[in-house]
């Protein structure tokens, strides 16, 4: 599976999780076919780091967005700035790949100007 199938399926996993709250192993098992342990280490560590630290990353967030918070996003917005967050946090892809890759996430899954939100606050943080 390449990288960005791997990372639209975290996205996935971490929109399932903010909708359902349920087991990240389990959802990991349902969204990828593959015991958690199996997935690739960066991908798993990436959906635990974003779901974990999700209202520290929620604050970065709602301190770039003006006039809207966190908590007023889509659940998918959500999960993709999460993705992005999480991503920023591990360090080890560049910052215009995780941008660039959340960009087209949102063109995919979300409303027609929604990849501009999504690729101004990523950029910002």
């Amino acid at each position: 599976m390449k990288r960005h199938e791997l990372r639209e399926k975290s996205m996935i996993t971490i929109y399932q999780n903010l909708l359902v709250n349920t087991d990240i192993d389990e959802l990991i098992r349902n969204e990828f076919g593959v015991e958690p342990e199996k997935l690739d280490p960066y991908f798993r560590d990436v959906i635990h780091t974003a779901l974990s630290h999700k209202d520290e990353y929620a604050g970065y967030i709602n301190q770039v967005l003006e006039g809207w918070t966190f908590d007023r996003l889509g659940y998918i917005e959500r999960a993709i700035l999460l993705l992005g967050c999480a991503e920023f946090a591990q360090k080890k892809i560049e910052a215009a790949v995780i941008i660039d890759e959340g960009v087209e996430l949102a063109k995919k899954y979300c409303d027609e100007d929604t990849y501009k939100l999504i690729n101004r606050v990523l950029d910002i943080i």
